[in-house]
């Protein structure tokens, strides 16, 4: 059973369930599931050259967008919303159940709701030749520098500078990489 589809003409690739094709840019020889969802209704959304979006994964830009860069992976069953902007570097290796929003409530007035609130979106980067691993959490406003690798199971509150290697909840300097 082949779970890929790997395009090589856009009409080719739109037996995968997808709105709106024509806010979704596929680079040449990137390959999804047909299980992942694109959601190109609510912004756009484009994939650099060679990359992988597995079963299950998410994209949702929400009215902002997601951009990725060439040779990514996102494996299975991870959300990423775009509504502030979601920017993702070449080489980025993003792992299974990862969750990645780019958005957060306001929650300045404990006296209404937060349903009632409106969102405030600042957005995410994260660098070229990023490690995330399982489980992740990354949260509105962060940056993310190059070659940085994020253990499993952590939440990134804060940015984090290049070349690092953070875990824990919420994640903290482990060591530097170089």
């Amino acid at each position: 059973m082949n779970f890929w589809l790997q395009p090589k003409e856009p009409a080719e690739w739109w037996t995968t369930p997808v709105t709106s094709p024509d806010n979704i840019l596929i680079g040449e020889g990137s390959a999804i599931a047909p299980t992942a969802v694109l959601d190109g209704n609510s912004g756009p959304i484009a994939l650099g050259k060679r990359t992988v979006i597995s079963p299950g994964a998410l994209l949702i830009p929400y009215g902002g967008s997601i951009t990725m860069g060439d040779d990514c992976s996102i494996n299975p069953y991870c959300v990423l919303y775009g509504h502030g902007g979601l920017t993702i570097g070449n080489g980025v290796r993003i792992a299974t159940q990862t969750v990645i929003v780019a958005s957060n409530h306001d929650i300045s007035d404990p006296d209404t709701p937060v349903y009632q609130k409106s969102c405030i979106n600042q957005g995410i980067s994260i660098g070229d030749h990023v490690w995330i691993g399982a489980g992740v959490k990354i949260l509105d406003g962060v940056t993310i520098g190059e070659n940085s690798v994020i253990a499993a199971g952590a939440v990134v509150s804060k940015d984090i500078p290049a070349h690092a290697l953070v875990g824990g909840v919420p994640a903290s300097m482990i060591r530097m990489r170089k």
